[in-house]
């Protein structure tokens, strides 16, 4: 949980913690939608450490703060999780299945955890508008046709409505029998905003990326040697990486952890690198960068897409 809701007292908090379980939430549902796939075992490792991170962050946090309901809702779903993390092991669909159902647990204790929220901002005078509910299966129907038309007509690559569509049936599963519309624009809109700041963050932090480069690719020919003065940048790409997995930028992800080993073989002194293969991970690095804007891009009209097909 993060340093300023611990100095916060239990109750205040609660508020922050549910919109910062929700963020967790998105991230397991997406990295679980991801893993059913079979992904390479490397990524299914990556996928399922997620997975278990966010669980574990969200019982911590609930215990910090005195929600048992949530913490021991979190602390029985790592079980599962653990019978779907090796990629070498035998997983059946039953794993994933009970998975899904404990997953569905956490989210009911979270809503009532909610409602508690809400009431208590209601004694204090700051009560809003009463939140949209629909029928869970009447949202899967409106998302299930909105799935077939995009199928035929090819709008959305990036295809974020599978995520949401498992995250609404794997509530409806575990008896969820209304749907929190309210609830599921915010999740949209921050999902949206976790992306856009990565972005901003690579779109700031690249250009000094680029003039390490450039600096070496100078040097390459002769005088400059690789220093010390590298070690800030090096772990500059090593946070980009991460905050890459956690919103789930594959492509970037790719790039960056591939990046960091370079820049740290270079470090090292370990790799003597010409002149021509700088300019090749300069080019790269741009197009990176560029495919990232597409990526946001192509998420934020798919994500607008989605919160514009649901009841107001």
């Amino acid at each position: 949980m993060s340093a300023e809701l611990e100095d916060e007292s239990p109750k205040a908090v609660i508020p922050a913690f549910v919109q910062e379980a929700h963020e967790w939430l998105q991230q397991i549902h997406v990295a679980l939608d991801e893993l059913q796939q079979g992904p390479h075992p490397d990524r299914h490792m990556t996928l399922a450490h997620t997975i278990k991170s966010g669980i574990a962050n969200m019982g911590e946090a609930a215990a910090a703060i005195g929600l048992s309901e949530i913490e021991r809702a979190s602390c029985s779903a790592l079980p599962f999780v653990a019978a779907v993390e090796n990629p070498n092991g035998k997983i059946s669909t039953d794993d994933f299945v009970g998975l899904c159902k404990q997953l569905g647990h956490i989210y009911s204790a979270l809503t009532r955890a909610t409602r508690v929220a809400c009431e208590a901002e209601a004694v204090s005078g700051h009560a809003e508008k009463l939140p949209v509910t629909i029928a869970s299966g009447e949202l899967l129907s409106i998302l299930h046709r909105f799935r077939d038309q995009q199928a035929r007509l090819g709008n959305y690559p990036r295809n974020l409505l599978a995520a949401v569509i498992a995250q609404v049936e794997g509530m409806k599963k575990n008896g969820g029998e209304r749907c929190n519309i309210t609830s599921l624009k915010e999740f949209l809109a921050r999902w949206s905003d976790g992306e856009e700041a990565f972005l901003e963050s690579v779109q700031k932090q690249i250009p000094a990326v680029a003039a390490e480069i450039n600096r070496l690719k100078s040097g390459a020919g002769g005088g400059g040697q690789p220093s010390e003065q590298m070690q800030p940048i090096v772990e500059q790409v090593a946070r980009l990486s991460s905050v890459a997995q956690q919103v789930n930028a594959a492509q970037m992800l790719a790039f960056c952890t591939g990046l960091h080993s370079f820049l740290t073989l270079v470090m090292q002194g370990r790799v003597v690198v010409a002149v021509d293969k700088y300019a090749a991970v300069e080019s790269r690095l741009i197009d990176n960068v560029k495919a990232l804007q597409n990526w946001v891009e192509a998420g934020r009209m798919e994500r607008s897409a989605i919160s514009g097909i649901l009841p107001a």
